[in-house]
């Protein structure tokens, strides 16, 4: 069975993590070892940069070229420090700007150059074909949430809490739904950081301390794409205007978490899915988070575990995902469908860097 080594930079902005998985892009027959490697201050805070200057960033910025190399020699040191023999490895790199609905979707990274410094085929660019054929271009882990769910009770669905929140619905035939349901960690990071220099609020320490302020949260919740039908997809500074606009700066360092916390929890709550789910479970660095797993608990009235309780490893599963798509690239199967990003029918995508 191929091995194929994942990696992903999410939204949040805190590394890089990797994994290898044993996959054809059908079956998961094993995995390997996976770590997380954190950038390190400054590339953090330039990345972050790039997110805010996206929209105007011409493709020659001095700046963008220099990130681009950092991120990607960042990520062949992932590759070298994990340490896996792999036959193929799957690079998303890093999102900066996502705007579906303008036929927009840009990653930046160098296939090519960690080709070179890896040894090993790359592949790449999941998100471009599937956004030109009128897609969302995300969420693309679904079909790899239905290889690792496929002996488990449906309907089942898989909610991934990153800098930006997703949902995978799985219905008792295996039909798949998929939409980001709003802001994940985000927000929530942005004003820790702010408010107390911390990266994110370290065990949900600073929600727990504060309380929702109803009406901010009312203001946000009323933001237009929560009255969009799925499949849809959000950029993670989609709602920074309305943030802005909430009154959120007006709240106590506390209650602005403990608001922020209820947004990402209510968000999920109205996700209009097709049938109530037997069980969710929670992947990504949201799971850690005391304050929106108790939430998520209350406002969804199932069983809701993080996806370690299914034998998962929650951490993990997004970049042992890009692996499971890289294989999929090699093998020409489709990444996309119309369920899960609106994409008109099943799509392949990808590119193929070689050494």
């Amino acid at each position: 069975m191929p091995r194929a080594i994942g990696l992903m930079s999410g939204t949040s902005l805190d590394g890089v993590d990797a994994a290898l998985v044993e996959t054809d892009g059908r079956v998961v027959t094993g995995f390997g070892r996976s770590l997380t490697l954190p950038y390190d201050e400054a590339l953090r805070r330039d990345l972050r940069a790039l997110l805010d200057a996206a929209p105007t960033l011409a493709p020659d910025d001095a700046r963008l070229r220099d990130a681009v190399q950092r991120l990607t020699v960042f990520h062949a040191l992932a590759v070298e420090a994990l340490d896996e023999p792999a036959d193929v490895i799957g690079f998303h790199g890093q999102t900066i700007l996502h705007q579906p609905d303008r036929r927009r979707t840009w990653q930046i990274g160098d296939a090519a150059l960690l080709a070179r410094r890896t040894g090993l085929p790359v592949a790449h660019d999941f998100r471009s074909a599937d956004v030109a054929a009128g897609g969302q271009g995300a969420p693309l882990a679904p079909v790899y949430h239905a290889a690792l769910a496929a002996a488990l009770p449906k309907p089942l669905a898989i909610l991934n809490i990153g800098g930006v929140a997703n949902v995978t619905w799985i219905g008792a035939d295996g039909a798949l739904l998929a939409f980001d349901t709003g802001p994940g960690n985000g927000p929530l990071d942005d004003w820790a950081a702010r408010h107390t220099g911390q990266a994110y609020d370290r065990d949900g320490a600073l929600a727990a301390s504060g309380r929702v302020d109803r009406a901010v949260l009312g203001r946000l919740m009323a933001h237009p794409y929560f009255g969009k039908a799925p499949p849809k997809s959000l950029d993670r500074l989609d709602f920074a205007a309305a943030l802005a606009a909430s009154g959120l700066q007006r709240l106590s360092a506390a209650d602005g978490a403990a608001t922020l916390a209820a947004f990402t929890v209510a968000a999920v709550a109205a996700a209009p899915l097709p049938a109530q789910p037997a069980r969710w479970l929670v992947c990504g660095g949201g799971r850690h988070n005391p304050v929106l797993m108790a939430g998520l608990a209350a406002a969804l009235g199932v069983p809701v575990e993080p996806a370690d309780a299914a034998g998962w490893d929650g951490d993990a599963v997004e970049a042992q995902c890009f692996g499971f798509l890289a294989a999929r690239v090699l093998a020409g199967l489709p990444l996309s469908f119309p369920g899960t990003t609106g994409v008109p029918a099943p799509l392949t995508g990808g590119r193929i860097a070689y050494p």
